[in-house]
């Protein structure tokens, strides 16, 4: 174990920490909050991630967007792209809700049947990807990484010591936090938020005062899509590539940080996100680079079996007003 290694360089490893950690819990949203209103687990959300991915980059090369465009340019087609992906994640959610799992609820399926229903939409998504794009596209898409341009360049926004911090770090923990704090207000502080959190608690009371179940199962699967097609925004900029099973490990990636905060709790998606995020730099500077996927894994069983629940545990139907 390179103790010294991690030492020297703690502030770096820790803010590459948190910035993957940012992206975890930006598609943690999706999970806990499905999970806490109907308590499913909604495995295609990983692949309505990837969607948003691929839409990125397809808004790109539409617009012919290239590293060497000028900072204005380069913003504006950053927004654009992350506003498209946001709708076509968001309606890739909505879609999968409406053909796949509310025909189930209308049944009152056995949960097991919704899981596997939930498991076969995220292999179909992938497929689909994997073989049209190059049906329609031909090579180099298909089932190979494609690398994404990068529009916004990376730059050193300071230095302290041997610590770098870049501008796209930076975009990516503040636009992260950013979100979670707009939406924790937004489900504490509104009128649909309330709806919500009703319906999470008790669905059946919720709908006898008045709440449209339906309508707000829709718009947790519309915010979840909305969340995960800005956290691709944010991992083509880190990372400028797409794939047409990218989706795969982080969502579960993202979905052990969603149980590791608390599966059910805004606050909880983004504490175990950036928990996650940095636990895997620090053991891949301490062990090696190969032992991320062990760590992330070991750290959510170590936590479980002191804190069942998760860190927080509170559900969201339980959130305070």
């Amino acid at each position: 174990m390179d103790f010294t290694n991690l030492i020297e360089g703690l502030a770096g490893f820790t803010v590459d920490g948190l910035t993957k950690g940012s992206i975890y819990a930006l598609v943690a949203l999706g999970y806990t909050l499905v999970y806490g209103v109907l308590r499913l687990i909604n495995f295609a959300h990983s692949e309505v991630f990837m969607v948003g991915a691929w839409t990125v980059l397809g808004v790109y090369t539409a617009v012919g967007a290239h590293s060497g465009v000028g900072v204005w340019l380069a913003i504006g087609i950053t927004l654009l792209a992350g506003l498209v992906a946001a709708l076509v994640s968001a309606g890739t959610a909505l879609v999968v809700e409406r053909v796949a799992y509310r025909p189930l609820r209308n049944k009152n399926a056995p949960p097991l049947i919704v899981l596997i229903t939930a498991i076969g939409c995220s292999l179909v998504l992938v497929e689909i990807f994997g073989h049209a794009l190059r049906v329609f596209f031909g090579a180099p898409f298909g089932r190979s990484a494609v690398n994404i341009p990068t529009v916004v360049p990376t730059r050193e926004v300071f230095t302290i010591g041997n610590f770098n911090m870049s501008n796209i770090d930076l975009i990516v923990i503040l636009a992260a936090v950013g979100m979670m704090v707009a939406l924790d207000l937004f489900v504490n502080k509104s009128r649909l938020g309330r709806g919500v959190r009703a319906v999470a608690q008790d669905p059946d009371t919720a709908s006898l005062m008045g709440v449209n179940k339906n309508n707000v199962i829709m718009l947790v699967f519309i915010i979840g899509g909305v969340a995960a097609g800005l956290a691709a925004l944010l991992h083509t900029m880190k990372y400028d590539f797409a794939k047409f099973d990218m989706g795969f490990l982080i969502g579960i990636k993202a979905f052990t940080a969603a149980v590791l905060g608390g599966i059910g709790n805004l606050r909880g998606a983004l504490v175990g996100g950036l928990l996650l995020g940095v636990c895997e730099v620090y053991s891949s500077a301490l062990i090696s680079s190969n032992w991320e996927d062990v760590t992330a894994f070991v750290i959510l069983v170590v936590v479980l079996m002191f804190r069942p629940t998760g860190i927080l545990g509170e559900s969201l139907g339980k959130a305070r007003a």
